[in-house]
C-alpha cells in the first residue's frame, strides 16, 4: 500500500496566475487575523508586501494594455514603412544620377556619403 505522498505545490511563472495567488493569500491571511500561520514567515512579512500586489497587479495589467498598443502600433507602421523605404532609396539613386560627380550633394537631402575606396577583396 503506498504512503501518502507530500505533494507538490506548483507556483505559476506566468505573472497574472502569480498576483491572482498573492491575492487569494493575502485574502485569507487577513481573515484569519492573528491565527494565521503566515505571521511565522520571517524573511518576508505579509503586512509589508501584501500591500505592493494591488499595485503590481495595476502595473502589470497597464503594461499588458502598452504592450498591445504598441503591437499595433508597430504594425501600422510597418505598412506604411515599406513605401517609405522604397521611395528613400529611389530618391537616393535618381539624386546620384544628377550628381554623378559630386555625390556629396546628398549631404543636403539627409544621407550619408561614404567616398572611401572599398578595401579589395583577397
Amino acid at each position: 500500500m503506498a504512503g501518502r505522498t507530500p505533494g507538490r505545490v506548483i507556483i505559476p511563472t506566468n505573472v497574472s496566475e502569480l498576483l491572482i495567488i498573492a491575492e487569494t493569500i493575502i485574502t485569507k491571511h487577513e481573515a484569519d487575523g492573528v491565527d494565521s500561520p503566515l505571521h511565522a514567515m520571517q524573511d518576508y512579512k505579509w503586512e509589508i508586501e501584501g500591500p505592493k500586489v494591488p499595485v503590481c497587479t495595476k502595473n502589470h495589467i497597464d503594461a499588458e494594455k502598452a504592450a498591445k498598443s504598441a503591437e499595433k502600433l508597430y504594425r501600422d507602421r510597418d505598412i506604411d514603412l515599406v513605401s517609405i523605404t522604397k521611395i528613400v532609396q529611389n530618391t537616393a539613386g535618381l539624386l546620384k544620377s544628377i550628381y554623378p560627380k559630386n555625390p556629396k550633394k546628398l549631404g543636403e537631402y539627409g544621407f550619408e556619403v561614404d567616398d572611401t575606396p572599398r578595401p579589395k577583396k583577397p
